[in-house]
């Protein structure tokens, strides 16, 4: 197995290349149509979607997909620009905006062929009239500070758009619409991942209003009177638009999972997988996961050591500090404080997007000794949790993990492997 660091980093390479484009994009497409084909796309995997399509594609393409800066790879006959995430920038708004454009020439025997993932909701950066830029980049740093969770953020997202939920089917209307999808939401629901631009929107001005309301988002006069307004609602299920779409799910968190349980199960070890749907504050997740792995390694469990917990979803990080880093690494330190130097312990965190936050690290690694050694270091591990600092702690002892764009996005995955009484 070599060292517990060494497995744990390979069953998250496993759950990345279970995402990988290359592996699940080709048994998906549909076929060619009569008329042409436009791929549009958003997201962190949206390059590499464009790429996989291409090399399996037999009939002339075209199109423009939208990603994260250093998120792109070369293509030939599909477009990539590059812009910001999470909070959109310019480059993202005229990716948007052209898109909406092509979509807008399309007919009844086109095909647009949508390559959605996570990211989307940020890189597909169109405001709805008379919301500005400025406007939406200053409600969206209020959201992703306040520990809304990514359902509630995207029904915001959605309501200040021009072409997410569902607005860029409608302007593809009369053409297909075929989206192939790579979820990084728990549940994988097409209308939250990526702000479902393709796909029917069931939510509402008025749950745009609460969620604002709920977190006390300071909006902008501008944005809380086009709220209010509730004018051009978003298209509703049923809607004429989409009567002859697809959408196809082609990766998942679950998947991911399952890629790493079969990797554990392999090595002689018990894989108990809590799910892909993990949701909540990061620390208070990581005092419940720390709980469990305490009366495993104490045999005061049905599932006893040696075993790997694996657990996906998403967790969230109210800001109340002022540190770095993001909610894998916060999950991981309050878990390492949590299990107060239990031996036998050791977990990784880290985003299957290779950005935990918004730093230059995937996630970290803990070790039994985690908060023994930060101290050593002359770090404070409770203060830097208080802080939202927990970059701070795992940069400052070698722990954190860099994967670079990973081009694809599953969501967070956990995995924490505990020994059995002779490890």
């Amino acid at each position: 197995m070599g060292s517990p660091e060494e497995f744990l980093r390979r069953l998250f390479e496993a759950a990345i290349a279970a995402g990988s484009p290359d592996q699940c994009v080709a048994q998906t497409l549909p076929d060619p149509p009569c008329g042409r084909t436009v791929v549009l796309g958003a997201g962190k995997a949206a390059a590499s979607m464009a790429r996989a399509v291409e090399q399996n594609w037999t009939a002339p393409l075209e199109g423009l997909v939208v990603t994260r800066y250093g998120h792109g790879v070369e293509t030939d006959s599909i477009e990539v620009v590059e812009a910001a995430h999470p909070v959109p920038d310019a480059a993202g708004r005229q990716a948007a905006s052209r898109m909406l454009g092509m979509a807008s020439g399309l007919g009844s025997d086109d095909l647009a062929l949508c390559l959605i993932s996570g990211g989307g909701s940020a890189l597909l950066a169109e405001p709805a009239h008379p919301v500005t830029l400025d406007e939406k980049q200053e409600v969206t740093r209020s959201l992703l500070r306040c520990g809304a969770s990514i359902n509630e953020i995207n029904v915001v997202r959605k309501h200040l758009s021009a072409i997410k939920g569902g607005r860029l089917a409608e302007a593809c209307h009369p053409a297909r619409v075929v989206t192939l999808a790579i979820s990084d939401v728990c549940g994988d629901d097409p209308s939250v991942i990526a702000s479902g631009p393709t796909v029917p929107d069931p939510s509402t001005f008025g749950d745009a209003i609460d969620v604002i309301e709920k977190y006390g988002i300071p909006a902008p006069d501008v944005v809380r009177r086009h709220l209010h307004s509730g004018s051009a609602e978003t298209p509703k299920p049923g809607a004429k638009a989409f009567s002859r779409d697809e959408y196809r799910v082609v990766a998942t968190g679950r998947q991911a999972l399952d890629a790493a349980a079969s990797i554990v199960t392999a090595a002689g070890y018990t894989p108990l997988v809590l799910g892909d749907r993990i949701e909540g504050e990061a620390r208070q997740v990581a005092e419940a996961h720390a709980a469990l792995a305490l009366r495993i390694r104490g045999r005061d469990h049905r599932v006893l050591p040696p075993c790997v917990v694996l657990s996906g979803g998403e967790t969230t990080v109210t800001v109340r500090g002022g540190g770095q880093g993001g909610p894998n690494t916060e999950y991981l330190l309050a878990l390492g404080l949590a299990l107060n130097g239990a031996r036998g312990i050791w977990a990784l965190a880290a985003d299957t997007d290779g950005i935990d936050g918004v730093g230059d690290n995937a996630g970290a690694v803990v070790f039994p000794d985690t908060p023994a050694r930060a101290r050593r270091a002359g770090l404070d591990p409770e203060a830097a949790l208080a802080d939202n600092d927990a970059y701070a702690i795992f940069a400052g002892i070698g722990d954190l993990v860099f994967t670079g764009p990973t081009r694809t996005n599953v969501n967070d995955f956990r995995a924490i492997y505990i020994e059995g009484r002779n490890g």
